[in-house]
C-alpha cells in the first residue's frame, strides 16, 4: 500500500482541489483526513453540510481548533489526578520551623511533613479534608492552561512542520524541531495560567502558618490579584527555566508518537485517517501511550523542579508582617534558580524527591496523552471532512475564491 510522506507542504489544507487544463477539478483522495462512510462522524457531516458551510473556513485554523478541542476534553477529564500529582510534587517544597519530638533539632530547624502518600493515600486525605470540590481543585486554570497549550502548541507545531518541508530531509529531525518550537511556544504564553494553577492546587484547604492567608487563594482570579500585589509580575513566570527545559518532554515524545503512528497505522501522519478513511484507533492508543511512558520517564525530574518554584511563596517584609509571620524563615527564598533547586532537594530529600508523584503522573498522564491525541485526531478528521464536503456540496472554496478576485 503507497502512503503518503509523513510531513508534506500541504499536509493541512485541502488537497483535493488541484488544477487541469479545463479549470479547476475537485477529487477525494488518501490524504485528506477523512471518517469511513458508515462512521457517525460521516452521518454527522452529511446532515450539517446542508445548513453550515464550512468552505471558507482557513485550512490552517484546523489543527488550532482540533488542538483547543483536545485540550479541554482531557484537562476536564484528567484534573483529579493532576491535584493529587501536584499535591505529591510540592509537599517536600512546604517546611514548618519547630522541635522535633524524634530528633535533635532546634527550634529553627525546618522540619518536613509528608502528608500525602502515594496515589491512593493522597486521594483518601484530599477526599477526607475537601470532598470532590478538592479533586477539582484547581480545575478553571487548569481549563485555561489546557486550552491555549494545545490551541498554540498544535499550531506552531503544523506550521512549523509545513515550513521545513522542503528544507529539512529528514522526517524524525522535523518533528523534534516543529516540537520544541510548538512547546516553547505553548510554554512563555501560557507560563502564568500553569503557576496560578499549580497553587491552587497545591494549597490546603485553610490558611495555616504555611500557606498564610494572604497566600491562601478562594479561585483563580483571587489567586491573580494576590500573587501580582504581594510578589509582583515576576512570580507568574516563576518555574519558567524547569518549564523551558522540560521542551526535552515533547521534544521525545511527539517525534517518537509520529514514528509509532507510522507504523502502527501503516504509515499515517498525524491527524490523518488511513486510505480506507478509518481512524485506527488501537494504533493511537498504543502510540500515545508508549510515546508518553518515554517522554515522561526520561523527562520527569524537570517537573518536579517546576513545581517547587511555581508553589513557594517569596514574602517581602511589609507582606511577612501583614501575614502575621515574624520568622525570617518565612522571608527566605528557598529555591534560587534550576542548579540551587537541584542542589537543594538532593542535600535535603535524596535523589527519589526527583521523582516524586512519577507513579501517579503516569497514572495521570498516560491517559491524558491517548485522550488528547485521540481527540485531537477525531476532531482533525471531522472539520477537514466537513469542510471537503462543503466545498463539494456548495460548488467553491477559499483559495478558488481568491484566486479568481
Amino acid at each position: 500500500m503507497t502512503t503518503p510522506p509523513v510531513s508534506s507542504p500541504d499536509s493541512d489544507s485541502f488537497p483535493a482541489a488541484r488544477n487541469t487544463p479545463d479549470g479547476i477539478h475537485f477529487t477525494h483522495h488518501s490524504r485528506i483526513p477523512s471518517v469511513h462512510s458508515n462512521d457517525w462522524s460521516r452521518n454527522l457531516v452529511d446532515r450539517l453540510v446542508p445548513y453550515f458551510d464550512a468552505s471558507n473556513l482557513n485550512p490552517s485554523l484546523i489543527p488550532t481548533i482540533s488542538g483547543a478541542t483536545a485540550g479541554l476534553v482531557s484537562g476536564i477529564i484528567t484534573c483529579p489526578l493532576d491535584v493529587i500529582k501536584t499535591k505529591l510534587q510540592a509537599q517536600g517544597g512546604w517546611v514548618r520551623a519547630g522541635p522535633h519530638a524524634s530528633g535533635g533539632h532546634t527550634a529553627s530547624t525546618p522540619v518536613r511533613e509528608l502528608r500525602y502518600r502515594g496515589l491512593v493515600g493522597t486521594s483518601r486525605a484530599i477526599w477526607a479534608e475537601e470532598g470532590v470540590r478538592g479533586m477539582y481543585r484547581g480545575l478553571g486554570p487548569l481549563i485555561l492552561g489546557y486550552l491555549p497549550t494545545w490551541m498554540v502548541y498544535f499550531t506552531v507545531y503544523e506550521t512549523t512542520k509545513k515550513s521545513l518541508d522542503g528544507s529539512v530531509q529528514n522526517a524524525f529531525v522535523t518533528h523534534v524541531i516543529a516540537a520544541l518550537a510548538g512547546g516553547a511556544s505553548s510554554t512563555i504564553c501560557t507560563n502564568p495560567i500553569w503557576v496560578i494553577k499549580t497553587r491552587l492546587m497545591s494549597q490546603a484547604s485553610a490558611p495555616s502558618g504555611s500557606s498564610p492567608s494572604a497566600f491562601h487563594y478562594k479561585n483563580t482570579l483571587d489567586a491573580f490579584r494576590k500573587m501580582y500585589r504581594h510578589e509582583g509580575l515576576r512570580s507568574f513566570y516563576s518555574g519558567l527555566a524547569p518549564a523551558l527545559l522540560g521542551l526535552t518532554h515533547v521534544g521525545v515524545q511527539f517525534p517518537i508518537y509520529e514514528y509509532l503512528k507510522s507504523k502502527f497505522t501503516g504509515g499515517v501522519a498525524l491527524g490523518k485517517q488511513g486510505e480506507d478513511g478509518k481512524t485506527n484507533f488501537g494504533g493511537i492508543l498504543l502510540a500515545s501511550c508508549l510515546s508518553k511512558i518515554c517522554a515522561s520517564s526520561a523527562t520527569y525530574p524537570h517537573e518536579v523542579l517546576r513545581t517547587r518554584l511555581q508553589t513557594q511563596r517569596i514574602l517581602n517584609d511589609a507582606t511577612a508582617t501583614a501575614a502575621g509571620s515574624s520568622s525570617t524563615t518565612s522571608t527566605q527564598i528557598r529555591y534560587q534558580g534550576v542548579m540551587n533547586s537541584v542542589r537543594t532537594i538532593y542535600r535535603e530529600e535524596g535523589w527519589r524527591a526527583f521523582y516524586s508523584g512519577m507513579g501517579t503522573n503516569m497514572v495521570r498522564a498516560v491517559p491524558s496523552s491517548a485522550m488528547t491525541l485521540l481527540t485531537y485526531e477525531l476532531v482533525n478528521g471531522f472539520i477537514t471532512k466537513f469542510r471537503e464536503e462543503s466545498i463539494v456540496h456548495y460548488g467553491h472554496d477559499r483559495e478558488e475564491r481568491e484566486r479568481i478576485d
